[in-house]
């Protein structure tokens, strides 16, 4: 019985390996698809091997980790380099832009305009209308000086 047990399993695990594999697609996060590597791995093996059930969850679980583990290692190794590293840092990709001073910077601190929008700024004093250089960011405030 266990032997036919085994046999039928092997289907679960390659469906649940399949369903997570299909997850990882859907879900952004490259996590689930060493939980997917798993489940295959334990369905291939339920499939050759008369293996209990109870034996095939424990192997799961530990594969599941193993390759959770082996995987997180090797992209600390080889990290993905991003074409756009600053893709989703506005502040870091105004560094070097001309603003606009829209609120006079007195004593270091005022209002500049990017584009449609304003931000606060610290920097030398300068009038309204004065064109400036963000040089870099702090927080949500641009640092500015006169080029």
């Amino acid at each position: 019985m266990d032997w036919i047990e085994s046999l039928a399993a092997h289907w679960a695990w390659l469906i649940l390996g399949a369903i997570l594999a299909t997850a990882e697609v859907l879900i952004p996060g490259f996590f689930l698809i060493w939980f997917a590597f798993a489940a295959m791995v334990i369905g291939l093996v339920a499939l050759f091997f008369p293996v209990p059930v109870t034996l095939q969850i424990a192997l799961f679980a530990i594969l599941s980790v193993a390759s959770v583990y082996a995987g997180r290692r090797w992209f600390l190794r080889n990290p993905i380099e991003s074409a756009d590293p600053k893709l989703n840092d506005r502040g870091a990709r105004l560094v070097g832009e001309m603003v606009t001073v829209v609120e006079a910077i007195d004593h270091g601190t005022g209002r500049v305009k990017v584009g449609d929008s304003v931000w606060n700024a610290k920097g030398p004093d300068a009038e309204a209308g004065t064109k400036l250089t963000v040089i870099g960011i702090s927080g949500t405030t641009l640092l500015v000086e006169s080029r």
